[in-house]
């Protein structure tokens, strides 16, 4: 009987240091809730700065018009027509506040919006899809904490047979494949990383790269410059190439301008480009900047004629 009474206050004494250690160590409620705003708060940064990353801003808001932040309303001119970018605060009527995480997520990384259309690619999804999961949600907590617009979003006005929306589907069996990005293991983190904010974050290819009669970015040309059809705004070639690229560019030269808009030779960046340094690549940390520097340095240089007949018209011009 003694041995049983033993083993029965053993038994309580036990479960006693297990309620003390419960209540001494689990946090409250209040340091809970800390912790929670905490990472909120940081997902929110995160999201703020990957909103630069991805130049979101320029796109969807109207500078012109003096436009509240990501309401929409740019207009986007290309030789199919005029765009004109959706107002993505989180307003539930005229923005995405109905949306969820994976309305959100199909859109950016699959064109798809919440009702099953498809996208024009003219919303870079074709580079967003590489985002990876926790980036998108960090993203997606900024967006949440934009002031909300009501500003109605505009119709695109584009050329038949282009405005045939269905079309898109096949656009995209031809054109785009959904692919998460993938480190490459022989190369080196910051290399990585630089590949991840110019091929994806950056979406540089979709503007840096000629595209066909479709549309669709010529691949085998990607960073060798394009130029408009509508504008004849010429978009420069960004691979090192000795004459027609940047090739005589070191890195600091890249970081400078990703940084300030500077040229090596003294010049200021214009046009969309500007927008983008304003809005984008001078708000990346340097350590980031100096990444993109090193993976547009690795780049297989392509060269593009057109832009050294233009270097030499411009010489022309200042000779005069």
């Amino acid at each position: 009987m003694g041995a049983v009474i033993s083993l029965s206050h053993s038994v309580n004494f036990q479960l006693l240091g297990v309620l003390c250690f419960l209540f001494t160590t689990v946090p409250d409620g209040t340091v809970a809730s800390s912790d929670e705003a905490n990472r909120a708060a940081s997902s929110v940064s995160k999201g703020r700065y990957l909103l630069h990353a991805s130049n979101c801003i320029s796109c969807h808001t109207d500078f012109k018009n003096s436009g509240p932040l990501l309401g929409g309303g740019r207009a986007i001119v290309t030789e199919f027509g005029t765009f004109f970018s959706p107002n993505i605060t989180s307003d539930p009527v005229y923005g995405i506040g109905k949306w969820t995480f994976k309305d959100f997520e199909s859109a950016v990384t699959k064109g798809v919006s919440p009702q099953g259309h498809h996208y024009y690619p003219v919303f870079p999804y074709t580079s967003y899809t590489g985002i990876t999961t926790a980036d998108l949600r960090d993203l997606w907590s900024y967006l949440q904490s934009v002031p909300q617009s009501s500003a109605l979003n505009r119709s695109h006005q584009i050329r038949f047979p282009f405005s045939f929306r269905p079309a898109l589907l096949l656009w995209k069996k031809i054109f785009f494949s959904p692919m998460k990005f993938q480190s490459n293991p022989e190369e080196s983190e910051d290399w990585n990383r630089g590949f991840y904010l110019v091929a994806t974050l950056g979406h540089c290819r979709e503007c840096h790269t000629p595209r066909n009669l479709f549309g669709a970015v010529k691949t085998k040309d990607a960073y060798s410059g394009a130029k408009s059809k509508v504008t004849d705004e010429k978009i420069p070639n960004i691979t090192p190439d000795l004459e027609s690229g940047i090739g005589t560019w070191n890195k600091e030269d890249i970081t400078w301008f990703l940084e300030t808009g500077f040229l090596p030779d003294g010049d200021v960046a214009g046009g969309i480009m500007a927008e983008v340094i304003e809005q984008s690549t001078s708000f990346l940390t340097p350590n980031d900047r100096n990444s993109i520097a090193i993976f547009l340095n690795s780049l297989s240089p392509v060269h593009n004629p057109s832009f050294i007949e233009q270097s030499n018209i411009d010489s022309a011009e200042e000779n005069w």
